[in-house]
């Protein structure tokens, strides 16, 4: 592989990661506008990662976020084995909670567009 290839793969994937930081960094903002407290930010157990870790009260919101230049292609890279994962790596979080797999649980997605708007499905999952 030459390196111009190399290196224009390494800035692509740059700012495909920081794009991604940032779209998590606008909806942990909503969330916390919203009276909801982020505990966790790309939690990652053994199943998986989960993108954002909510609290409201004692209910958690597992919260995955896909950013992409619109809603619908950010939807579409979500897929059923991420969604497995995220059940998973949830299961694993709610382990250690105080009241274990009897902690009330959402899960929600957060799509961001290329213009930095996005939208918030809750119990996106169901």
């Amino acid at each position: 592989m030459s390196r111009a290839i190399s290196s224009s793969k390494s800035f692509k994937g740059r700012r495909s990661y920081e794009s991604g930081i940032a779209a998590e960094n606008r909806i942990s903002a909503d969330c916390e506008r919203r009276g909801l407290i982020v505990s966790e930010r790309r939690w990652r157990g053994k199943a998986g990662e989960i993108d954002l870790v909510a609290r409201d009260g004692n209910a958690l919101i597992f919260i995955e976020v896909k950013q992409s230049r619109t809603f619908d292609q950010a939807m579409m890279h979500l897929s059923e084995r991420q969604v497995s994962r995220l059940y998973a790596a949830a299961e694993e979080f709610v382990a250690n909670e105080p009241n274990g797999n009897l902690t009330e649980v959402r899960f929600d997605l957060a799509l961001v567009n290329q213009q930095g708007e996005y939208q918030i499905i809750e119990n996106a999952f169901a």
